[in-house]
């Protein structure tokens, strides 16, 4: 479809190209607006699929008008601001050139279009990696189910309705089904997700947080130990509605795996009822059991069962349940502090607020946990007991921790593991507030994330420190082994002006010290061990880079070339429902 007729703002011109039915994963429409904003005279680019979402962003954006023919949401949209009318039309002109970057496969490389072609491709796949966007990821992940495969369901935006049903079905069939919004699992020592580099043990871990199992799994790599195999169960499985099934499954898996000496269970806080179900599942394992639930009062250690305040100490007490004779922590990887100063905020006056700005959710959860003592009222998106819900997650109030990977930030976007850009606009949003005194970040490293956070945080960071006088806090979560290099990271942090800390527990630490203070279901089937006993083979369908990141793990994979049904009309996708049924 030609471009759309110029339109001026603010001396700018604007054009716009509607392609139709020309998918492409949020990795590569990231990449080429990242790319289009490097041509010269380009102000400002947008490159969406066509949802009402996403076509609200552009608006809100002053990226788009209607155009006269309306895109449909199988549609691939391209909108750039420029200085001339010549430059817009230049950097559209661009397009199939920057899109043919070099990518995860090669242009010889054969890949099936359909689930059912991959299966027959590499039968010995176990697993189904989905990474599509949500309104089309249940229907894969049952496809999978019906191949007999287990399912790692990355895709967010998921109902639970939809996730209820799937794993009920996957439990009759002792299948997992990890996710939805499952961001992190280690299988036979291959990372899918968002996963690091850790070396193999006997820690085995189950956890329905991606971040909280890297904080967990790296920091048990830093005390000498390693990771058995780490089973995500996506942020709702242990709501009231989803009841734990995946959760009690991975129980149940690591109880029977020889390679597992001791478990760690984490999540986000439990309601009361599934978690005396996951508990008495946990003693029935007959391993030691270290238990990090955030916002549980713990009855006390008892048994087989380990109670742990944060995921460093969950990480601590596992590895010295495993040794038996304490730990010592590898402390070459220092951490990043300012000379001498540790009574309160530098040369600060007057109020001064926190802001929190995490791209895990447990993690912000965490924070939440260990500040709120000293910070009140604390707000945020996603409030722990005794925090404050944020109204507008938009606008901050007083104290607030943000997690910007959770479902109100993440439509339309990538998350903020994988792109830096919300967390960017919204730390100098934060720092031009006079009374804000510190902001606090994590930086998540491993497979799937960004590939250099440090190179477009360290700059910003550097910016709004010259600005005024306050702090930034950063906690970076690694190993020196992650593609991203560790010790580069902190390094390049550390020189932008942030104080960074390789462990959340000394970061909070850290920040409490500067704050000043405030005035006084149904039985689930056993799942087969034996996909803990050979090597990994996987069906991706999404993300390419979860695809190549299997790869480089030595493990065998195979990526669908997948594609909306029914071109992403919603009845003719509910007429091929009904008619597979």
């Amino acid at each position: 479809m030609p471009a759309n007729p110029s339109k001026f703002l603010n001396m700018t011109v604007t054009r716009f190209e509607i392609r139709p039915g020309a998918y492409a994963d949020s990795i590569v429409l990231m990449q080429l607006q990242a790319a289009l904003l490097t041509l010269p005279g380009v102000h400002d680019a947008g490159v969406v699929m066509a949802t009402p979402t996403n076509l609200d962003l552009l608006r809100a954006s002053d990226l788009w008008h209607e155009p006269a023919g309306a895109a449909r949401p199988e549609d691939l949209v391209l909108v750039v601001r420029a200085d001339t009318d010549r430059a817009a039309i230049d950097a559209l002109s661009r397009v199939d050139e920057l899109m043919e970057r070099p990518g995860t496969r090669t242009q010889e490389e054969f890949c099936p279009r359909s689930l059912k072609s991959a299966t027959q491709l590499l039968p010995e796949a176990d697993w189904v990696l989905v990474s599509v966007p949500g309104r089309y990821a249940a229907d894969i992940a049952w496809e999978a189910l019906d191949h007999g495969k287990h399912v790692f369901l990355y895709s967010d935006n998921v109902p639970v309705e939809d996730e209820v049903a799937l794993k009920s079905s996957a439990a009759t069939k002792g299948l997992l089904v990890m996710g939805p919004d499952c961001g992190t699992a280690i299988i036979n020592g291959v990372g899918l997700g968002f996963a690091n580099n850790v070396r193999r043990g006997a820690v085995g871990l189950v956890g329905a947080s991606g971040t909280g199992l890297q904080a967990i799994s790296t920091r048990v790599h830093a005390l000498g130990a390693g990771i058995s195999q780490a089973v995500g169960t996506g942020s709702r499985d242990l709501s009231e509605p989803v009841g734990a099934v995946t959760t009690l499954q991975g129980l149940d898996l690591l109880s029977r795996d020889e390679g597992t000496r001791v478990i760690v269970l984490i999540s986000k806080p439990v309601p009361p009822g599934v978690a005396a179900r996951v508990l008495a599942a946990a003693r029935e394992t007959g391993k030691p059991v270290v238990v990090h639930f955030l916002g549980y009062a713990p009855p006390g250690d008892g048994g087989n069962l380990y109670f742990a305040g944060g995921s460093s100490e969950a990480a601590a007490r596992a590895v010295q349940l495993l040794n038996d004779a304490g730990v010592s922590a590898d402390r070459s990887l220092g951490t990043s502090l300012p000379g001498g100063e540790d009574e309160g905020f530098r040369s600060l006056k007057g109020t001064r607020f926190l802001r929190g700005l995490f791209a895990g959710g447990t993690l912000a959860y965490e924070a939440q946990q260990a500040l709120r003592p000293w910070l009140w009222p604390l707000h945020s998106n996603v409030p722990v007991p005794g925090s404050e819900s944020l109204a507008d997650p938009w606008r901050s109030r007083g104290h607030t921790i943000l997690d910007l990977g959770a479902d109100e930030f993440t439509v339309g976007r990538l998350h903020p593991m994988m792109d830096q850009g919300l967390r960017v606009r919204r730390l100098r949003q934060e720092a031009a507030h006079p009374d804000v005194g510190l902001i606090l970040l994590d930086v998540v490293l491993g497979r799937g994330a960004h590939p250099d956070p440090a190179a477009e945080l360290g700059p910003v960071i550097r910016e709004v420190l010259r600005e005024r006088d306050f702090e930034v806090v950063v906690t970076l979560l690694g190993t020196e082994e992650d593609p991203q290099d560790l010790h580069a990271q902190e390094a390049r942090l550390h020189k932008a002006g942030a104080v960074v800390f390789l462990d959340l527990a000394e970061a909070l630490a850290y920040v409490r010290r500067r704050l000043p203070l405030p005035p006084p279901p149904g039985a689930v089937q056993p799942v087969r061990l034996g996909i803990l006993e050979k090597p990994l083979g996987a069906i991706n369908v999404g993300l390419e880079s979860f695809y190549a990141s299997v790869l480089e793990q030595g493990a065998r994979a195979v990526h669908v070339d997948w594609r909306p049904p029914a071109g992403g009309d919603e009845d003719l996708m509910a007429l091929l429902r009904k008619m597979r049924g």
